[in-house]
């Protein structure tokens, strides 16, 4: 480990207390998509005493916020993110779900988390900076609802990651590896209708029925499933049927939809095809249509050179080490749910022998913390899931890593991850990944080399053209529900 890299490592060792009480603070007001104004109201105050300039509102999301320290180039952004996820309300450190909050929602995604690392990882290089005096400028960016949301997809529209050499992120996960391969793009758009009430024995004749608009719209999508990519998903939530009285036509309906393709470009295409397929439902019953576009974001363009920078630190900095009473803690935890055959890794779940290997190191570890680095993958890993990363990755050159913040085995966005989050387990995922982001920055501020390789590397991946999913017109929102 170079001086330059002890720099920001020992800054972010001696404000470990601070990064886990930004952590802290944000499991304790877990806020949904684009309602994070406490959570981005402290980040900036917190920046702000920090030394940090920080911008607050960027690109017109009022819960979005920027902070930089530095002057003039290379440029490097960490991506934050602190949304929180519906019914997900839980006690922290519990073997049983408990909720705090009836109702309440809870981090299960990890998020107060992921932004206290991005928090940390920013405090690692501006320590850097002020020690080296090296020109160049760390830029933490606080990106609001991304379980819904998709402010790096409105952000990419008005062109702010253009403006960056590199950007580095993580996610907490059940496992240590760089992340790598694609993902899904995802368009999200509430499809409402409406008819006439009408008594449906009195008077049927006189109605028009939205449910009926909505039914007929489903139906048409699932013949359209034959028709469409191996790799598209889609899927709707009924989030209207009008009521709940048989004998009355329904005369407003809604359904939620998400379309999803493998690349941008052919979502958005799908997308045109949902579109007239509730077009025609509306023709079908004489109803009207109003489209309410809630958000969209691309899939991922994966960065070799950014991510074996990432690779050789996470190496040399190994992974989060545990006490026997965390580890009890999580074997307890991984318990609770029956899946416990769960292979982690992208890259392990998509080559039999990295997944043989994986195997192997999980069994050697003997608990259900997977305490070792993933070997590094970069193959043709495909994830059916999105993230709005993905329209930063259209923009510049990007990468990020996963860090074990609960045990192998708990499922994404369950109450299990909101227990293990709010644990010291969950805290040193958040401070490790801030020591490998802030390390691997400064190997891109000190050898330019790596960020000329990545940029040749990137413009190379993106040669066909950035689509964004989203409309000119389209603010960021949340669904009618």
């Amino acid at each position: 480990m170079t001086n330059e890299k002890q720099t920001a490592i020992n800054a972010i060792e001696a404000k470990k207390d601070l990064i886990c009480q930004v952590s802290d603070h944000i499991w304790s007001h877990p806020e949904l998509s684009l309602q994070e104004e406490d959570s981005a109201s402290y980040y900036c105050q917190i920046l702000e005493q920090e030394g940090f300039q920080v911008e607050r509102g960027i690109c017109g999301i009022p819960t979005a916020f920027s902070a930089s320290y530095g002057n003039g180039s290379p440029r490097i952004g960490i991506l934050a993110e602190y949304d929180a996820l519906s019914g997900l309300s839980q006690e922290a450190g519990s073997l049983v779900q408990k909720e705090i909050v009836p109702g309440g929602c809870g981090h299960g995604c990890g998020h107060n988390l992921l932004g206290a690392g991005a928090f940390g990882a920013a405090l690692g290089v501006k320590a850097y900076l002020e020690e080296t005096g090296h020109e160049g400028t760390v830029i933490l960016y606080g990106c609001p609802g991304e379980e819904g949301g998709a402010a790096k997809a409105f952000m990419a529209r008005e062109g702010l990651w253009k403006s960056l050499d590199a950007a580095l992120t993580w996610h907490p996960e059940d496992t240590n590896e760089v992340r790598t391969g694609s993902s899904n793009s995802c368009i999200q758009i509430q499809y409402k209708f409406t008819g006439i009430a009408s008594h449906a024995a009195g008077a049927p004749e006189m109605g028009r029925s939205a449910l009926d608009a909505v039914e007929l719209m489903n139906i048409g999508v699932q013949f359209l499933r034959e028709h469409m990519s191996d790799k598209a998903r889609v899927h709707y939530a009924i989030t209207d049927a009008g009521g709940v009285s048989p004998n009355v036509v329904q005369p407003k309906a809604s359904v939620l939809y998400m379309i999803r393709s493998n690349h941008v470009a052919e979502a958005v295409q799908l997308q045109a095809r949902v579109d007239r397929i509730a077009d025609g439902a509306a023709l079908m019953t004489d109803t009207t249509l109003e489209r309410k576009f809630i958000d969209g974001l691309a899939d991922t363009v994966s960065c070799h050179t950014l991510e074996d920078v990432l690779y050789q630190n996470f190496e040399e900095l190994g992974v989060p080490r545990y006490t026997a009473e965390e580890l009890e803690f999580a074997d307890k935890l991984a318990e609770t749910y029956d899946g416990n055959d769960h292979v982690p890794g992208f890259g392990a779940a998509n080559d039999p022998s990295i997944r043989e290997e994986v195997i192997q190191l999980q069994k050697k570890a003997g608990h259900a913390m997977n305490d070792f680095l993933c070997p590094l993958y970069q193959g043709e890993a495909f994830s059916p899931g999105s993230t709005d990363v993905g329209d930063v990755s259209w923009l510049t050159p990007t990468a990020q890593i996963h860090v074990a913040a609960w045990p192998n085995g708990c499922p994404g966005h369950s109450w299990q991850n909101v227990s293990c989050d709010g644990t010291s387990i969950g805290k040193k995922a958040a401070v490790h990944a801030a020591k490998v982001i802030s390390a691997s920055a400064v190997d891109l501020f000190e050898d330019p080399e790596i960020l000329k390789k990545a940029r040749a590397e990137f413009e190379k991946a993106t040669a066909s053209g950035y689509v964004c999913p989203i409309p000119e017109d389209a603010v960021p929102t949340v669904p009618d529900i």
